[in-house]
């Protein structure tokens, strides 16, 4: 019994806990002056602890396998340049956006197995994360990992119209295993994929991911771009 209790309930993200004791603070200073108040006040806790929590995820571990870095909803699939920050190569690869709403799990994980090269954070503006230009325009921070084959995968977390501030754990020279956490972005938000160049998507506008378990692409597959339909 306990454990199913432990399995359904998630722990929060150490990021999370000085808004939980706020909140927790509010809430017996809520009680004492009013006690409707501290009701109030509890609720918001308790979705801060939500919006935190942070749960185990079983990743796929095959080489070349991409894993989306976040939970949320595939809102865009374009030919993009990566960050220049990155020192990439300025030619389009395929950007994946997945953008997450504030009930998202929002602990960010590493898409791949590999090096990053590069760190970069950028300060920006706060537009809505789901507009293709917030690509360019919002605060983000990008990394740049280079696989063991020499190829290399932009990941690049987005701020939204709500979020201000963005959580990296890791910076250039550390090592990246897919599905580990890296970092995570406050209250809405968005993460940008860029594939290395001829590797087609294996997700489709419209699909909801898991971060750290759904695949966005097979870097050694020979499938081509996927389309989908609303069923």
């Amino acid at each position: 019994m306990i454990e199913t209790i432990r399995s359904a309930i998630a722990p929060v993200h150490r990021a999370g806990w000085p808004f939980v004791m706020i909140g927790a603070a509010a809430m017996v200073l809520g009680y004492w002056i009013w006690a409707p108040l501290g009701n109030i006040f509890a609720v918001a806790t308790g979705w801060v602890m939500y919006f935190f929590r942070d749960p185990d995820r079983t990743t796929p571990v095959r080489t070349g396998l991409v894993i989306s870095p976040a939970d949320g909803r595939v809102q865009l699939i374009a030919q993009a340049v990566p960050p220049p920050e990155l020192g990439l190569s300025d030619g389009a690869r395929t950007r994946i956006s997945v953008f997450l709403n504030v009930f998202d799990v929002h602990v960010n994980r590493l898409p791949v197995d590999g090096t990053v090269i590069a760190a970069h954070y950028r300060p920006g503006k706060f537009l809505n994360a789901s507009l293709d230009k917030a690509s360019d325009d919002n605060e983000r921070m990008s990394l740049a990992i280079k696989l063991a084959d020499g190829r290399d995968i932009a990941v690049v977390q987005i701020a939204g119209l709500v979020a201000r501030r963005i959580v990296c754990d890791i910076g250039a020279g550390a090592v990246a295993r897919a599905g580990a956490r890296y970092g995570l972005i406050r209250f809405g938000s968005r993460v940008d994929v860029y594939l290395p160049a001829g590797v087609a998507p294996l997700v489709v506008v419209g699909q909801r991911m898991i971060g750290g378990e759904s695949v966005l692409a097979d870097l050694d597959g020979r499938e081509t771009q996927r389309i989908g339909e609303v069923r």
